[in-house]
Formats: structure tokens, sequence, C-alpha cells
């Protein structure tokens, strides 16, 4: 990880700067009327020593003129004859100088926000499309928890950095610089201190951020940990409550944030150790200087002006620009610190930027739809590691007609999801190839292979909203007609109308207030909203009773009888009348045919098939004692 550090930091910077975007013209608005404040601010100093010295002279003079001391050089600026009008309009200028300063500051802080913020959603953006277009085999490598937190408080985090770059990383050196000259023109005698001051605070900065970065990036990845456990208690609640597992999950969520508070104390303390370190030198100097400077004062015999030319106005503009200097020290130290905490961020989001995305279109992608509902696997292996050695799927060789519908039964882990999903192309091949209408899938578009091909996955997923929301996913300008010919296909349409705003009935987040097979129904009539050419039902039927299934699979036949149907399924009523059935075991075809076929061919699909027959009937025998019993 720390090998890799450079140079991911170095494309990072490079990525995360073109989300800035045309939010540009504001980062450098702000930048220049930051380096506006601190011009008037660091002059301020030179007016208030000109007022003490003259207001503090003992001597009778007719004139009172102002000038601008840079060393040796004394440029006259202006002269007055009147003590008091001299200070009034010193004064005078000191304000003016104060509100332009105010007025430059308050603009440059509201270009910042706007700059920070318009960045911070440009690269949520960017990070988002990202995610969007990840493959399967992309969303492999991130766990949910941890791509949220890359979306929400690692930006936060970058977009905080923003901020202070465009503003407090302009206005700390321009200001240190300035202050710096001015100091050195006034006494570079007394400016020596700062030879020995600057040094050890560089060295101290230094260190801290050393120490502080890998704690910072542990404590990212702990909040990752976090946000996961939270996300599985909201999505799992129910078997929490049903399982009476409350406490558990507390004492688990109290263990987790237990260690981020440890590792963010153990971080920020290099910051509470930090900052007293640099205070303790800062005053230190201040002290120093007071001393130095006001001894020479002192013996200088009057009290005002010693033998170098040194005054008491000069000391207290020296002393400005002391705090100044140190303050700025302090400021850069701030940003940096925010700057490693925000470099552990900007290296987790630029892992995600530059997660290769394995599954894109290819150059020459033919922008057409698939002619027809044909599928053929040609000698296909596949592998989820990528791995000839380790193959999840060997040697498939299948050929499936455009309208046929098609059963895939099989024990867990003999790769029967795996297998429907190379269609759409959720994964790609390791070799061999996979058709649709005659063509290979990688030589389609996307989008348009997508079109054509209706899937319902094991898991259900609903979006909170309304049901008539959520099935015109599979079509958003589905008429009200084909949104319940869709529903009444898949026998939902009932159970729709009995809800009393019927379609237009809200569905909660993950659709929890809707049953495990009303959740499914309602998944099926989306997809056949698409009117797909191929239509994929992995195992989509196993919460609703065998009436309803069949009641199902028959409306499928009927109102989408030219549509490819494959079914997945562990009950061998769902796919017994299909066209053909596909026995899938560890990876390979194990045999093929339909029911009857399979019954006196396939070992493993008679197993299966006395096994349930089995199951029923002992059901029904116990149904009837029951019965009897009665």
């Amino acid at each position: 990880m720390k090998r890799d550090m450079a140079p991911k930091a170095k494309g990072g910077l490079k990525k995360l700067a073109s989300c800035v975007g045309r939010y540009k013209t504001p980062s450098v608005l702000a930048a220049l009327l930051v380096a506006c404040e601190v011009v008037f601010e660091v002059f301020i100093p030179l007016i208030m020593a000109q007022i003490v010295n003259v207001g503090m002279s003992e001597e009778l003079t007719d004139s009172f003129t102002f000038e601008l001391a840079l060393g040796d050089m004394h440029q006259p600026v202006f002269t007055l004859h009147n003590r008091i009008s001299f200070i009034v309009v010193c004064g005078a200028i000191m304000v003016v100088m104060a509100l332009i300063s105010l007025a430059c500051g308050v603009l440059s802080g509201k270009f910042a926000a706007v700059a920070s913020t318009g960045f911070a959603s440009n690269l949520r953006q960017k990070l988002f499309y990202k995610v969007e277009n990840f493959s399967f085999a992309n969303l492999d490598h991130f766990n949910t928890a941890s791509l949220v937190t890359r979306l929400t408080t690692d930006v936060t985090n970058i977009q905080n950095s923003y901020m202070m770059i465009v503003r407090t990383l302009v206005r700390a050196p321009f200001m240190l610089i300035m202050a710096l000259c001015m100091a050195i023109s006034i006494s570079p005698d007394l400016s020596i201190i700062f030879g020995i001051t600057l040094p050890l605070l560089i060295i101290g900065l230094l260190v801290g951020l050393k120490v502080a970065f890998p704690r910072f990036e542990r404590m990212l990845h702990k909040y990752d940990d976090m946000n996961e456990s939270t996300q599985e208690n909201l999505i799992g609640i129910r078997a929490v409550k049903a399982f009476v597992r409350e406490d558990n999950e507390i004492k688990r969520f109290k263990k987790v944030s237990e260690t981020v508070q440890k590792l963010q104390f153990s971080a920020e303390k290099i910051i509470v150790i930090a900052f007293p370190f640099m205070q303790l030198l800062i005053y230190a100097c201040i002290l120093f200087i007071i001393l130095f400077g006001g001894r020479d004062i002192i013996n200088s015999g009057n009290g005002i002006k010693n033998a170098a030319g040194l005054t008491l106005g000069d000391l207290m503009a020296f002393l400005s620009y002391v705090m100044q200097i140190m303050m700025s020290l302090m400021m850069v130290a701030m940003i940096f610190m925010t700057i490693v905490m925000s470099r552990a961020s900007m290296d987790r989001i630029v892992e995600v930027l530059d997660e290769k995305i394995d599954i894109e279109d290819a150059p020459d992608a033919e922008d057409v739809l698939p002619a027809d509902g044909s599928i053929d696997f040609d000698n296909v292996d596949f592998s989820y590691s990528r791995n000839s050695d380790v193959l999840n799927l060997e040697n498939i060789d299948l050929h499936i007609k455009s309208g046929e519908t098609i059963g895939i039964i099989g024990g867990t882990g003999s790769a029967k999801t795996t297998l429907v999903q190379l269609i759409p192309r959720l994964y790609d091949v390791l070799d061999g190839s996979v058709k649709v209408g005659g063509v290979d899938v990688r030589r389609y578009k996307i989008d348009n292979l997508r079109a054509a091909i209706g899937m319902v996955l094991q898991k259900n997923v609903l979006f909170s909203g309304t049901i008539k929301e959520n099935l015109m996913w599979g079509n958003p300008n589905a008429t009200q007609e084909e949104i319940e010919h869709a529903a009444k296909a898949a026998q939902a349409h009932d159970f729709i109308m009995s809800f009393p705003k019927g379609y237009d009935s809200d569905l909660s987040q993950g659709g929890v207030n809707v049953s495990g097979g009303q959740k499914q129904r309602l998944c099926i009539a989306r997809a056949l909203l698409k009117h797909p050419k191929i239509m994929i039902l992995d195992d989509s039927t196993s919460a609703v009773d065998t009436a309803t299934d069949a009641a199902i699979r028959s409306g499928l036949k009927k109102e989408f009888g030219d549509t490819t149907v494959i079914i997945i399924a562990q009950r061998i009523t769902s796919v017994q009348d299909a066209d053909r059935i596909i026995v899938m075991n560890n990876g390979r075809i194990s045999a093929i045919g339909n029911h009857q076929q399979l019954l006196e061919t396939s070992e493993i699909y008679r197993d299966v098939y006395t096994s349930q027959q089995k199951g029923r009937s002992d059901d029904d025998n116990e149904g009837g004692k029951q019965e009897w019993q009665r």
C-alpha cells in the first residue's frame, strides 16, 4: 500500500482536478481576493507604527511625515503640519484598509464556498457514474458500505481541503512571505530569531504529517466497517427482531464504533500535541523579540528611538508581523493536517475512479437490437477469478431456439445462475462465445443487448415509490393498459388492486411492506414490461405456491409466446412443462432433455424428482390423516 502511495497521489490529483470544471473562475477569484485581503492586512501595522511614533514623540516640529521604511530606505508618502491631523488621517487610512480587507475576505469566502461545493458535486457525480457502469466483477471488489463512505465522508473531506487550498493555502504562504519581508525590512537583527524558530516548526510539522497519515487511513477503513454494520442492520431489521438479536447487534455496533473512536483519537492526538508545541515556539519567539528589542529601545536613552533606528512604533509593527508570520505557520500546519486526512480519502476515491471496468462496449460494437431470442453457448469456459485453472463453468455447449422455454435445475453451487448471467453480459466468458440472435454478445452495445433481455434475479429488489413507478422501470413510457397486462401475466394484478390505492400504492424502501411472493411477482411484471426477446427467471417463483407458479408460467406462454423463457428452479414442478430441461452439476451440463427423457436418462434429475415427489406424498398423507382425525 505504501509503495504505491506516491504515484497514486500524483495521478489522483490530476483526476480530481478535472472535477473543478466550470468552477475554475470562482476558484481563481477566491485566491485573488484572499491575496488582496493579505496585502491590505500586512500594510496596516506600518500605519500603526507611524501613529505610535508621532503620538509618543516629544519633539516639537512643524510637520509630520508618513514614511514607508524598507530597511535603511525611507520613502515619504505625505506630510501634515498638525499632530492631531496626522493621527486622524492615518487612523482613517487604517479603517479604510481594514474595510477593504474585510470585503475581500467575505467575497473570497463566498467564491471559495461556491467552488468547493461545486467541485464536491462534480466529484460525487463522477464517482456515482463510475459505480453505475461497474460490471458485477467490478462490484465484487468493493462492498456497498465502503462505496457509500467514499461518496459521503471521503468526498466531504476532500471538499473541505479544496476550500482550504483556494483560500487558506493561498493566504498563509502569501502572508508568511509578505510579513517576513516587512519584518526583515524593519529590523534584520531581530529577524535572526526567525532563523532559529522556523526550522524547528517545519521539522515538527513534517514529523506530525508522517505519523498522522497512516492513522487517518486506518480510521477511514474502520468507517467502512461501521457503515457496513449499520447497513446490514437496517436491511435485515426484521431478521434481527425475529431472532431477538437486538442486544447482540448493539454490542457489535458499539465495538466497531469504539474502534473508530480509538483510531480517530490516535490520529488527532498528533494534532493535539503539535499545536501546543508550535504555540510554545511562537510565544518563545515573541518573548525574545520583546526582550532584545525592548532592551535596545530602553538603552537608547529616551525610550523612543535607539542608535540603530528602531522606534517603539517599529517594535510594535515588528511584533504584529511576528504574530502574522506565526499565525500563518499555524494555518499552514492546520492545512497540511487536513490534507493528510483528505489524502487518505483521495486515495480511496481514486481507487474507485481507477477501477478498470472490464465490460464495456467494443469500439466497433453494433448499434442494433438482437434479431430474435435464440441463444448459443459455443464451448464456453468461465471463471470468476479469470483463472483457467479454477473454472466455474466448463465446456458449455448449448443451443436454444427463439421462443423456446428452457428449465435449468441443479444443486446449490452447480453454476445455474452463473450460466444465465453470461447471456446479458453481466460477466464475460473466459473462453468460447455466447451468442444472442446469432451475434456474439460482445458485438452488441451493452444497452441494446440488455434492453432485449428481461431478467429477474434471485434477490428481488424494489425501490421506494409507488407500485406503478417500480413497474415502469421496465418501460418508462408504458401505458396503464400495458402495465396491467404485464401485471396480469405475472399474477400480480389482483393483489395490487386489493391495496387501497391500487397501482398508486406506496412501497417502502426495498418493498418491505409486501410479502416475498408479491415482491417476486412485481419483479416479473416489471421485466415483462420491457417486452423482452429473452426472459430469465432465476429462482424467481420460489416464494409463491405451486398453483400461482403454474399460473405465471401459463400466463407467460399465453401472452408472451414468442419470448425465449429460461427458468431456474429448485422445484421440478416449475420446469417439468418446459420444452427442454438442463441439469447442471459442478459447472457442467450433466443432461438435457424433456421431463420424461430425463426421468429415464438422468440419475441426478430422477433422484431430485423422487425426493420431491416423496415429500409431496408425505405431506398429502399427513394432511389426509389430520383430516380423518378431524
